[in-house]
């Protein structure tokens, strides 16, 4: 693998050896180019201090396949009451 490669490979955050990138509300956490990735969705936030911390949480198990529109994608979903709870179901989702 080229240096260019490699650098280009380890540009995003992981959890549990898998990517985790944020765009807003909206989290994607697993690779693209696997069979599944899941998309998790900060529906509502409560402030802690200055912070603005998850409290509702929608997480779906979706297909990569890009003939699937995206409600056929969805193979799975659930809804959680923070993040850590959000990543662990989506991190079991993605290892089984």
């Amino acid at each position: 693998m080229s240096d260019a490669a490699e650098t280009k490979k380890t540009d995003f955050f992981t959890y549990k050896g898998y990517p985790l990138v944020r765009k807003g509300d909206q989290i994607y956490y697993g690779n693209m180019y696997d069979p599944y990735v899941i998309m998790m969705q900060i529906m509502e936030k409560t402030k802690v201090g200055d912070l603005d911390v998850a409290s509702k949480v929608k997480i779906y198990k979706m297909a990569t396949d890009e003939k699937l529109n995206p409600v056929e994608a969805i193979i799975k979903q659930s809804e959680k009451s923070s993040l850590y709870e959000a990543l662990d179901i989506a991190y079991a989702w993605l290892s089984r």
